[in-house]
């Protein structure tokens, strides 16, 4: 599982959306629900390894939105460990070791699963790499561009950017950390659904930000 790194999937300042990437955004959510309704006859959704994944994908951006947003309106994180860097470097590596423990029920899960025998081949196999380098091109470069601390919700710990990040990824796909982190099956129709619910209070959050910034700008 090609496991995106943490929340970090929009550049601080607000999001960077565009009516001419809608489509982006979209297509891999159509994507995934077309290919989880012809999977659905596939999948033993019984089984304990894939409740197990199930369960991670749903629990990780609960965990990170519910404790930033805690840690937004408390500080006590920032207290407890007497600086907001350290708090944000600490939260970052909770969520990696969450990911890692996701991605390793998420590889169980699909061991466990049964294989279609149409993809079960050479050519599936190349096609899986494809999609999966494209996945980690994703996630590697919003790290790069974010920074550690823009990628683990630094922004809710009162360290911002100083400009939002317009570079790539970000300007070719709305949250690319996010669906870079996806690759098309049952689990992953799951996990841009529960990112689609983590990033809504946040999008909220960015939106009034910037009209708060542009407000100020006027003055």
């Amino acid at each position: 599982s090609c496991a995106g790194w943490g929340p970090g999937g929009r550049g601080q300042g607000g999001s960077s959306r565009h009516a001419g990437h809608d489509w982006l955004t979209l297509l891999p959510l159509q994507v995934s629900l077309s290919a989880m309704t012809g999977l659905l006859g596939y999948v033993d959704v019984t089984d304990s390894s894939f409740a197990a994944a199930a369960l991670c994908i749903a629990f990780n951006p609960l965990f990170w939105n519910l404790v930033a947003r805690w840690e937004h309106r408390t500080r006590s994180l920032t207290r407890l460990f007497g600086s907001p860097y350290t708090a944000c470097y600490c939260l970052g590596a909770a969520v990696v070791l969450l990911n890692f423990l996701r991605s390793h029920c998420f590889t169980e899960a699909m061991k466990s699963q049964p294989k279609l025998e149409s993809l079960d081949c050479l050519s599936g196999y190349y096609a899986g790499l494809a999609i999966l380098g494209i996945g980690v091109l994703f996630v590697v470069s919003s790290f790069f561009a974010l920074g550690f601390v823009g990628t683990f919700l630094g922004d809710y710990f009162g360290i911002l950017m100083e400009a939002k990040v317009m570079s790539f990824p970000f300007n070719v796909l709305d949250n690319p950390m996010y669906w870079g982190s996806t690759h098309g099956t049952v689990l992953d129709t799951a996990q841009i659904k529960t990112y689609t619910v983590a990033m809504a209070p946040v999008a909220k959050r960015n939106a009034t930000r910037v009209e708060f910034n542009y407000m100020n700008v006027c003055r």
